[in-house]
């Protein structure tokens, strides 16, 4: 059985090498991408709000990870994709979707415990109790299991075909109202 288990950034900061190793097996980026996302990850652990799962077998290995914060100016994901959203749909729509965010930064499970209902536990695990009007997350725009995941849960496309400054990948941007409806 699998089980969720809250760490915090001092923890998280701690099982970097884990989490990394099941971002990049689930995700299969660039070899120089992983020193890059690495301190990415590890700055976002000092953000407001940041919380943490590990999904867990019961001997503790860990098998998957989701963590957010609340999103605020002077971040650059919120405030990269909260000035597209602005541009395409205007302030007030911005605003309602971003002023009072949980930012859902990564959510991985190892390939061989996908579509278990690993990830959907962890995206209601994070968005749980949570003071934020809405979550907010980016997830490759391709008819993806997580984009499915995504859909099913509730979170509606904000923008699609979205490229970040100096990428060259296709994000859709998504977001849920909080809190998610219960899970089946």
């Amino acid at each position: 059985m699998i089980e969720l288990r809250r760490a915090g950034p001092e923890e998280f900061a701690a099982s970097i090498a884990t989490v990394i190793d099941i971002y990049t097996v689930a995700m299969r980026p660039p070899d120089d991408q992983l020193s890059g996302r690495q301190s990415i990850m590890r700055h976002h652990a000092t953000y407001p709000d940041f919380t943490c799962l590990l999904a867990e077998e019961a001997d503790g290995a860990v098998i998957g990870f989701g963590y957010g914060f609340h999103g605020s100016a002077g971040q650059w994901w919120h405030d990269v994709v909260r000035r597209a959203l602005e541009e395409r749909e205007g302030a007030p729509a911005a605003a309602a979707w971003f002023d009072n965010a949980l930012e859902i930064a990564e959510v991985h499970v190892r390939p061989e415990y996908q579509g278990k209902g690993v990830g959907r536990r962890l995206v209601h695990g994070l968005c749980a109790g949570r003071g934020e009007r809405t979550a907010v997350m980016s997830t490759h725009d391709e008819p993806t299991a997580a984009r499915h995941l995504y859909r099913r849960l509730g979170f509606v496309d904000l923008i699609t075909m979205y490229v970040f400054p100096g990428g060259y990948e296709r994000y859709a941007i998504v977001g849920a109202p909080l809190p998610l409806p219960p899970m089946p």
